[in-house]
């Protein structure tokens, strides 16, 4: 029994006959010339050979799928359909014209594309990667193609193209099978790792420079000089000073990046440990009259966290705010709790009206979650806006305040945020020039305290006393 999508040859012998009969006419009616008919005959006699011989070959094997995918078992088909729908990995399969007949749920998320199958230029639009989509379709050897984009965020791709001829009936059995995969995490791994020995190898070239320099100058013109190798020894041991801070912040930010995919388990009394980074700061303050006033929370605050990292938080930001201040001034340390994330984000109220605002990390949505804060005000020159979004870079240090005795190693932000984000915290700044800068940093609190009531507006809790006075350092 013949199939019926197999043509006819009557259909096309009398389409064929009729084209050639109306050429006929023509040419006998003077309107076409004799050798214009004659090719115009033979062309469309060819013509009518190539399309019965192409539509034949097409409509044979429309009877082959059943025994095709007859020697592949129910059971068979339905193990590699539930692979592929739980394969991390995106992947889709494209058919003639770049329209996405398959797409797996890894895929649907990468792209946007929801439940509807759409053209896969409307999806992702990327030139190279469509042409290798476009040869895979016409049966070329597969390619793979790397591309990257910047918004709405930084991504860096690989696709994998290679075609897939299927036993199915048309002109066009050629299928492309793209994978997608996502090289952001590993990119970003290296670049951060070339920026981190670029720039760590920058900051210890001066002060080797320098020790380099002194020691030339003390074993030659200044070996006999001894108030120039007096002068030139602080030097050197300021310097050396200087390095040694630097490799411990290094390897600081290493271990607290080595972890910061596990959250912590212990817990941390707030209040007690301000009051503890207050008095182990005491002399510091004292060599420049500045004056360190504490206000604690009304209640206890106690917050999920490793005691240790989180004392590094409140001692990199209340040196900070020493350093920066000019001498004779005063740094508040306020400690609020409980805290909701917008309380927490912000204060109450500006400390200025003309002062930016931004949050440098912030802890993972949850409505319920209460928080411990503890803020940090110094008097110093203030931070323009433009900078703000840099301060939790490495080594990044503001223009004006990258040397002279308050000169650090740039790495105490980076690694306030790093022990923050494990935390599963936030870190907010706030400052204006010539208003000084207030830096503020919370953690989620102890599940026995999340259902506290509210603490007071910012300001009015318990000031540490000592003998009945305010305790101002």
């Amino acid at each position: 029994m013949k199939s019926p999508d197999r043509p006819r040859r009557r259909d096309i012998a009398l389409t064929a006959g009729l084209g050639v009969f109306i050429m006929a006419v023509l040419a006998l009616s003077g309107e076409m010339e004799a050798g214009v008919f004659l090719a115009g005959s033979l062309a469309l006699a060819g013509l009518a050979a190539v399309y019965y011989l192409t539509a034949l070959t097409a409509a044979e094997p429309s009877a082959r799928p059943a025994e095709a995918g007859a020697s592949l078992r129910p059971v068979e088909i339905d193990a590699c359909e539930a692979m592929l729908e739980r394969l991390p990995i995106p992947v889709l399969l494209i058919g003639p014209g770049g329209r996405i007949e398959r797409a797996n749920p890894s895929a649907r998320a990468f792209l946007g594309l929801g439940a509807e199958r759409g053209l896969l230029s409307t999806a992702l639009r990327q030139p190279r990667v469509l042409e290798a989509v476009s040869a895979a379709l016409r049966g070329e050897r597969g390619a793979a193609v790397e591309y990257s984009t910047l918004a709405p965020l930084e991504s860096h791709v690989r696709a994998f193209v290679e075609p897939i001829r299927l036993d199915v009936p048309g002109p066009m059995p050629f299928r492309a099978m793209l994978v997608l995969a996502d090289d952001t995490s590993s990119k970003r791994a290296e670049r951060m790792r070339a920026d981190f020995l670029a720039n760590a190898s920058h900051e210890l070239r001066t002060p080797l420079a320098s020790l380099s320099g002194f020691l030339e100058t003390l074993q030659g013109p200044a070996h006999d000089d001894e108030e120039a190798r007096d002068r030139f020894l602080a030097i050197m041991k300021e310097q050396t000073e200087r390095m040694r801070r630097l490799i411990d912040d290094l390897l600081s930010l290493s271990r607290v990046e080595m972890n910061e995919h596990v959250a912590p388990t212990g817990s941390v009394e707030l209040n007690d440990l301000a009051r503890d980074v207050t008095e182990a700061l005491r002399l510091v303050a004292e060599r420049r009259a500045i004056t360190l006033e504490l206000t604690l929370a009304d209640t206890p605050a106690q917050v999920r966290g490793d005691h240790d990292q989180i004392y590094e938080v409140v001692e990199n930001l209340v040196e900070n705010a020493i350093k920066y201040s000019p001498d004779g001034s005063q740094v508040r340390i306020w400690v609020e709790a409980p805290r909701t994330r917008d309380g927490a984000e912000h204060m109450p109220e500006r400390m200025d009206p003309q002062s930016g605002r931004l949050t440098l990390s912030a802890p993972p949505l949850d409505p319920d979650a209460r928080f411990a804060v503890v803020r940090v005000r110094d008097n110093g020159p203030g931070i323009e806006r433009r900078y703000l979004p840099r301060l939790a870079e490495r080594f990044f240090r503001v223009d004006g305040q990258k040397s002279g005795p308050t000169a650090g190693t740039g790495l105490g932000l980076a690694i306030v945020k790093h022990i923050v984000s494990r935390h599963r915290g936030g870190f907010t700044v706030e400052s204006a020039p010539g208003a000084g800068s207030v830096f503020s940093a919370f953690f989620m609190l102890a599940p026995a305290q999340a259902t506290a009531p509210p603490a007071p507006p910012s300001g009015t809790g318990p000031v540490e006393q000592t003998a009945g006075a305010v305790t101002k350092v």
